[in-house]
């Protein structure tokens, strides 16, 4: 999927921005935080809708229009395809089952999934949700085909079938040997689920997850295309002509990144998976463990220092016609999320990251 390129492309201009001399209060802050959300329209993006709390305050902003070429504006609490942020729900399901005593981390998959995995390497739990397994990238083929996505963008996809694509490849590189961003993983963590619990990974999420939380206007990926209630648009580019790519069969991205969501939905769910209300306390703490060779992943979640000072935890995720991000500091005060519609996955780098930073630091 296209996150790498995305979070690449954040951690390189986070280096480059200094930060601002004092922070803003909560009036200014909104008007600062919907200036820069305007002019990251002005850059070419369709819309822009963000969630930001600071100070115990939440507020929208938004900008530009729910369609290209429209006059309807974004809604500010629209659904949108969340993109890899679906991983994050899925690691959040795994670590809580490790906490039940029903699966441990530094577990083989074959242990739970034995035949599925065929490399003679230890393959661990932990190395599925850290991404150093070595697994290939499935979603290489339609992340960097823009025809084949629109070829297949109404199949169903199951995550046997995505692992059995991936699996006909040799390993990328030897477990726990480095980081390589890895949709496949969630894939096989989604069986893992199915396997441990008995129930679709799907469901599991909603019944541990969306239920608890009241996340209504959270969406598993399934058979149905359509983005329901308010949203805005996402265009590809296909041989010179733009797609409204918006309605497509979201199992093609499946556990790695098929879910919808709003901003609410997410900062509520943010909140309570970093404020300790999902997990055990142990498993809090694998949560953000990272490693030396993680580049600052936890497990499901990375880490990202701004130059305010400040280290956030989250997830972005970036797929055609939707880039989306989460990022929140570990005792909450500080939140953004947001969903920005693009073509392709389109849109000015230092202009995505200041509306990034201002909510966070200015």
């Amino acid at each position: 999927m296209m996150f790498v390129r995305v979070v690449a492309a954040v951690c390189a201009l986070l280096l480059l921005i200094t930060p601002s001399q004092a922070a803003a209060a909560p009036d200014p802050l909104r008007e600062a935080v919907q200036r820069d959300t305007t002019a990251l329209v002005a850059t070419g993006v369709i819309g822009a809708q963000y969630r930001v709390t600071r100070g115990g305050e939440s507020f929208p902003v938004g900008a530009g229009t729910t369609r290209r070429g429209g006059n309807q504006p974004v809604p500010l609490d629209g659904r949108f395809r969340i993109g890899s942020i679906t991983k994050t729900f899925v690691a959040t399901t795994t670590l809580q089952l490790a906490g039940e005593g029903r699966l441990d981390l530094d577990d083989p998959v074959s242990r739970h999934l034995p035949g599925l995995l065929p490399y003679p390497e230890v393959i661990t739990v932990r190395n599925l949700l850290q991404h150093t397994s070595g697994l290939w990238d499935h979603i290489t083929l339609i992340g960097e085909s823009p025809q084949l996505f629109m070829d297949r963008r109404f199949d169903h996809r199951a995550p046997l079938d995505a692992v059995r694509a991936a699996t006909q490849r040799p390993l990328e590189h030897p477990p726990g040997a480095k980081f390589a961003y890895s949709n496949t993983g969630y894939e096989v963590l989604a069986l893992l689920i199915e396997k441990t619990t008995g129930r679709p990974w799907t469901e599991e999420i909603r019944r541990r997850i969306l239920q608890p939380l009241r996340l209504s206007n959270t969406r598993m990926p399934s058979d149905h295309p359509f983005l329901d209630g308010p949203h805005a648009h996402g265009y590809l580019r296909v041989d010179g002509r733009i797609h409204d790519v918006t309605t497509h069969n979201p199992t093609v991205w499946g556990a790695g990144g098929g879910m919808t969501s709003t901003t609410a939905d997410l900062d509520r769910f943010f909140t309570a998976l970093l404020g300790g209300r999902l997990l055990a306390p142990a498993q809090q703490t694998e949560l953000t463990r990272t490693t030396p060779v993680s580049e600052g992943w936890g497990l499901g979640l990375r880490s990202l220092d701004f130059p305010c000072g400040i280290k956030v935890w989250g997830h972005t995720g970036g797929l055609f016609g939707y880039l989306s991000l989460a990022f929140s500091t570990a005792d909450g005060s500080r939140r953004v999320i947001g969903s920005v519609t693009t073509v392709d996955t389109e849109a000015d780098g230092e202009a995505y990251l200041k509306v990034v930073l201002t909510a966070m630091c200015g």
